[in-house]
């Protein structure tokens, strides 16, 4: 394996450990499920601009304080 190729490695495992990377996937996580609910509610799907609009608006403040208090 050459040089480029193990930082490349190691920089993709530091990211990916990171408390940052793994709220951002949890959030994201979260947009999906919520598109899904209010896809199912509009008999089609709403996509992902407005799902994360009408989440960020109406849970992320909710979900980030229940997040804090898990402790997560």
């Amino acid at each position: 394996m050459s040089d480029a190729m193990k930082d490349a490695s190691t920089a993709n495992d530091l990211l990916k450990n990171s408390s940052l990377y793994r709220e951002f996937q949890a959030e994201r996580e979260e947009i999906l499920r919520h598109k899904w609910i209010e896809s199912e509610k509009a008999g089609h799907d709403i996509g992902f601009e407005r799902a994360l609009t009408d989440w960020i608006i109406n849970h992320r403040s909710s979900w980030r304080k229940t997040r804090q208090v898990a402790g997560h």
